[in-house]
């Protein structure tokens, strides 16, 4: 097997090949550490590899080349550095629950990709890593906070990698970088031992592919909670990725065109957005126009949001500071973060309680728009990836509510479903006129449906099929 045949195949591909004593897992990692050798000097998406040590799993996605995020996630052994100055060097002592069902899956974890610094931003550039370009294009963003994972994807370096969500961090990547990127319900995945909710539930932990199935296979990974875990939700009896392929039925699709904040969207999104809505009509489904209230302001959502973020980081920079006797400032800090952690600790405990209310707000209002539809469609992003260089511009003059407040502005359609704790996919359906970029559309469903998104988001794939799409940087190019 070479490069180019290697790139080709999704991981649910080359782990059959692996099944089938075609190639070896041992081959699939050279390929997948001579592919970072390739293309990651252009893109900057992996910040560490190693020769991994591959079990005998014997699920679907056995032996396949695999990445973890540097957040969230421990393997024990490795650096965990979370995209910060305060924290470079860390080592894990022990796996995470995660990390341990990727190793009995027989996931072939070789390496780390880059994240923001605490991944506070959606796009991927930190003072420790530098900024990870998109492989579309590499004057641009590759998204974030799990732009490493994104573009590794993308480029082909693995066929699917490790991502976290907790307000569009799987969803911005995978639409800027032509991906599936599935953000699950709350509770599907255990996020300890050291974690149990992140920002108060918000944050859940799934990966980023280039097919509905290797997604899919990642849910049933890992799906199931942990022991002191605060939430358990119940999966399909028979798995997720028996639902790839089903006939999803007619839907009924509530079709959302403006964003929760008001934001103008780019012409050739909205373009991408109404033409997923003709095919979606096409294939026999109901979609309807609908406003989806919040059930509050966006301000009041925004805010709620920063008391939650703020807040919890300052537990992790004390801890971290603790960790490394490094000082909390601009020497181990970037502005953006050190403004937040001012923010956090200037809350209170009233303060928190309020964003916890505006959580259930949020919940109410998205679960009683599932009792008049099955899907929510919209764009993952109102705009097309920006330059790098730009997003952070003027961080050094925001507090911490300002920041936050350019993050959700950024990615508008996204977090609402990571406070109601609702599944939602991008999907890469559409292409730019001018510069041939992926766009990515978006749907979410009621709480535990992604068996729901994963039968509708296979049929969208076979009708409007992504695959044969290669960026510039592509690890199989001669």
């Amino acid at each position: 097997m070479n490069l180019n045949e290697y790139a080709a195949l999704d991981g649910i591909g080359l782990a059959r090949l692996v099944a089938a004593g075609e190639v070896s897992a041992k081959e699939l990692a050279d390929l997948a550490l001579a592919a970072v050798q390739r293309v990651n000097p252009q893109i900057n998406a992996v910040i560490e590899t190693w020769r991994p040590t591959v079990t005998e799993g014997t699920g679907p996605l056995a032996g396949v080349p695999f990445l973890i995020k540097d957040l969230a996630i421990t393997s024990a052994g490795r650096r965990v550095e979370l995209g910060s100055r305060l924290a470079q060097g860390l080592v894990a002592e022990a796996d995470s629950y995660l990390m341990q069902r990727f190793i009995a899956a027989g996931l072939a974890t070789l390496g780390r990709t880059t994240t923001p610094e605490m991944a506070f931003s959606t796009e991927t550039e930190s003072a420790l890593q530098g900024p990870t370009r998109n492989p579309w294009d590499t004057r641009l963003s590759a998204g974030g906070s799990s732009g490493g994972s994104g573009a590794a994807v993308a480029a082909g370096i693995v066929p699917i990698a490790h991502a976290t969500d907790a307000a569009g961090s799987i969803r911005v990547p995978a639409a800027f970088n032509g991906l599936v990127g599935l953000k699950p319900t709350r509770g599907r995945a255990s996020n300890g031992p050291a974690l149990d909710e992140v920002f108060a539930g918000f944050g859940v932990q799934l990966g980023l592919s280039r097919s509905v199935r290797d997604s899919a296979a990642l849910m049933d990974i890992v799906q199931g909670g942990a022991p002191g875990d605060p939430y358990h939700t119940v999966a399909p009896a028979e798995g997720f990725l028996a639902h790839v392929g089903r006939d999803p039925g007619r839907l009924r699709i509530g079709w959302l065109e403006t964003p929760w904040n008001g934001a103008a969207i780019d012409p050739d999104i909205a373009a991408a957005s109404h033409a997923v809505a003709r095919e979606l009509e096409a294939l026999g489904h109901h979609v309807e126009p609908v406003s989806a209230p919040l059930g509050t302001s966006w301000d009041s959502f925004v805010e709620a949001n920063a008391n939650i973020w703020c807040a919890t980081l300052v537990r992790w920079i004390n801890g971290l500071a603790a960790a490394t006797s490094r000082p909390i400032d601009l020497t181990t800090l970037e502005p953006a973060t050190l403004a937040c952690y001012a923010y956090g600790q200037q809350a209170r405990a009233v303060d928190f309680a309020a964003a916890l209310d505006t959580r259930n707000l949020i919940a109410r209002s998205v679960a009683g728009w599932f009792e008049h539809f099955d899907i929510l469609l919209t764009p993952t992003l109102p705009r097309l990836p920006q330059t790098l260089n730009t997003y952070s511009l003027g961080a050094e003059h925001m507090d911490g509510l300002q920041w936050t407040a350019r993050v959700f502005d950024h990615s508008p359609f996204t977090p609402v479903f990571n406070v109601a704790g609702t599944p939602a996919i991008s999907l890469p359906l559409g292409i730019s006129r001018n510069q041939g970029l992926p766009i990515g559309i978006q749907f979410a469903a009621r709480f535990g449906a992604e068996d729901v998104l994963l039968r509708l988001a296979s049929q969208l794939e076979v009708a409007m099929p992504w695959h044969q799409r290669r960026p510039d940087i592509w690890a199989g190019n001669a």
